[in-house]
């Protein structure tokens, strides 16, 4: 597999594609992807260390960086959190990893997801950026099943420099985002 395939493709395929249809005067005007934000919830294994590790190795073993543990930001005693507690973990990937991911997900990933008909259309913030949720993380190949604890999902939050909606679906759909019909 060739290095950075999307970001050739991006500059190849994408910024022509994008120039005729929005009829855009300078190339910098083409939106393009910022950055990919993975968050992962871990607030029902909070006071388990060992499960929270696992699940934090798992999402960098998925991103290909390390991920920053977030912490709650007050207390709330329902949920019995605590201010300061370990709740979650996040990755945001930028440059040459987040091409290396998002091509990841879109050609091995989402292909592995049963009865996969593609990503909802409509979760687009109206700012041009979109946010989807995987169910398990055994779809992506870095993950073992017999390694796996319990079955996590996540968020994933796709950042784009584009001005509405319509633009960053196009940028998505033209990078290879599997939408649905």
């Amino acid at each position: 597999m060739e290095r950075y395939r999307l970001k050739k493709l991006y500059n190849e395929v994408v910024i022509s594609a994008m120039t005729k249809q929005f009829g855009y005067k300078n190339v910098n005007e083409v939106p393009k992807l910022e950055k990919v934000i993975l968050n992962m919830g871990l607030g029902d294994v909070k006071d388990n260390a060992k499960s929270f590790q696992l699940a934090v190795e798992e999402l960098k073993a998925i991103a290909g960086q390390k991920p920053l543990i977030t912490t709650a930001k007050k207390s709330i005693a329902n949920f019995k959190v605590r201010k300061g507690m370990n709740i979650g973990a996040k990755v945001t990937l930028r440059g040459g990893k987040m091409y290396d991911f998002v091509d990841k997900l879109f050609s091995i990933a989402l292909p592995r997801v049963r009865d996969f008909k593609g990503v909802p259309a409509n979760s687009f913030d109206g700012r041009g950026n979109y946010a989807m949720g995987v169910k398990e993380q055994l779809i992506f190949p870095e993950i073992s099943y017999e390694q796996v604890e319990k079955i996590r999902g996540f968020d994933i939050c796709f950042v784009t420099t584009a001005k509405t909606d319509e633009e960053a679906k196009e940028l998505l759909k033209l990078l290879g985002m599997p939408f649905a019909k």
